[in-house]
């Protein structure tokens, strides 16, 4: 093993780069962290719905990542972007507003992260091979391999995991972007032999839990990613259920519920990245933190490339946020006496006839909601606001 100083210097250098969290954690082939020896339960249960690669038996196994495997670098950038209150310009329809618009998970405000926090990952890289002579093997991961970074991240002593599965760090809160380098350097490890992860400090409280409005927690630590919406708004590529479209509200693209309500985000610090601040589209005069739903539903393939270029956001894809968009307009609070009404309705139809079987049953679905507007609002207003909402009072 090498000496600890080595571990430190890496450390250093993450930091230099942009990280504000970086730990070691050790590795080898055959060796597991407890938290995935549950894994095969979890997937029998059928909880990834239809995420089938996290069915790679890799995940289970972290020495199996790269042959040699020694050591997990793992680092995390904060994310944590100041609320957003979007723009009150109303240049088509200025007698609409407010208009109503969609909830965009934070991580998809900006740049994509994986692209942000690849770059940062392969300076490290470049710097570590410049640090040690002897040659050495490594692959860094941003979401894209068989690795499940969280569970890297508890023993590389950044934090706990909390009853919403999230990372927790006691100082950042959960806002946080996590990468790892896989690498046969015997690096020592962040915690010391017989040194436990850091405690759990998720205590007696249940918010996260409670505030779902799908319901997708079965157990406290356990997610049913069927019924999150993240998972229902961004993997699923077929219809919506049913049942779990009104609970939707006005989200379209991801879900901060859970995270909004947990205590330890109260205090969480703002990033400064720009990276990461709400993308503003000048020539639509929307920001992603906020956009107008009746924008949203009314793009095009091309309009959704222009307006989604280098975003996290693409993995949706086109069908996927117009689906979305129908059903928040659905659950709107627009009522036949507002102006937008109409044009929701107008836009709806003209989707209910779309070539694509998708979109146009989502969209049937939407404007029978929408003609019962008093009881779509109350699913569209009574979810937690991360785009107004300051965290000091959640």
């Amino acid at each position: 093993m090498l000496p600890a100083e080595h571990t430190r210097w890496i450390c250093d250098r993450a930091r230099a780069a942009g990280f504000d969290l970086c730990g070691v954690a050790p590795v080898s082939p055959g060796d597991s962290f407890p938290e995935l020896a549950r894994l095969p339960e979890w997937l029998a249960r059928g909880y990834a719905g239809e995420m089938h690669y996290l069915h790679d038996p890799r995940r289970a196994d972290p020495g199996s990542l790269l042959a040699g495997s020694r050591s997990l670098i793992v680092v995390a950038v904060n994310y944590h972007t100041p609320p957003h209150a979007p723009s009150t310009s109303q240049p088509a329809h200025p007698a609409a507003a407010p208009l109503p618009r969609a909830r965009i998970s934070r991580y998809a405000w900006g740049d994509d992260y994986h692209e942000v926090l690849a770059e940062k990952l392969q300076s490290l890289l470049a710097e570590m091979r410049r640090r040690f002579p002897e040659p050495f093997e490594a692959r860094a991961y941003v979401d894209t391999g068989p690795v499940i970074e969280r569970v890297a991240a508890k023993y590389a002593g950044l934090g706990w995991l909390g009853k919403n599965t999230c990372l927790i760090n006691s100082q950042l809160g959960s806002w946080l972007f996590l990468g790892v380098i896989v690498t046969t350097l015997p690096l020592a490890p962040s915690l010391a032999l017989g040194d436990p992860p850091p405690p759990d400090l998720c205590g007696t409280c249940t918010r996260c839990l409670d505030a779902c409005p799908t319901q997708a927690f079965p157990a406290p630590y356990v997610l049913d990613a069927r019924r999150c919406i993240s998972y229902l708004t961004i993997e699923l590529r077929g219809a919506i259920p049913e049942e779990l479209r009104a609970p939707m509200g006005p989200h379209v693209l991801g879900c901060d519920i859970c995270q909004d309500v947990c205590p330890w985000n109260r205090k969480a610090p703002f990033t400064a990245i720009p990276a990461f601040q709400p993308r503003e589209l000048a020539a639509e005069q929307q920001s992603l933190a906020a956009p107008a739903l009746e924008w949203l539903a009314s793009l095009s393939q091309q309009d959704f490339s222009h307006a989604f270029r280098a975003s996290a956001a693409k993995r949706a894809k086109w069908r996927g946020l117009v689906r979305n968009a129908c059903i928040a307009l659905g659950n709107s609070s627009l009522r036949p006496k507002d102006p937008a009404h109409a044009r929701a309705a107008e836009l709806l139809d003209r989707l209910a006839c779309s070539a694509d079987p998708l979109i146009a049953e989502h969209a049937r679905w939407a404007l029978a909601r929408l003609s019962a507007s008093p009881q779509a609002s109350a699913a569209f207003e009574n979810v937690p606001d991360s785009s107004k909402t300051s965290p000091k009072t959640q």
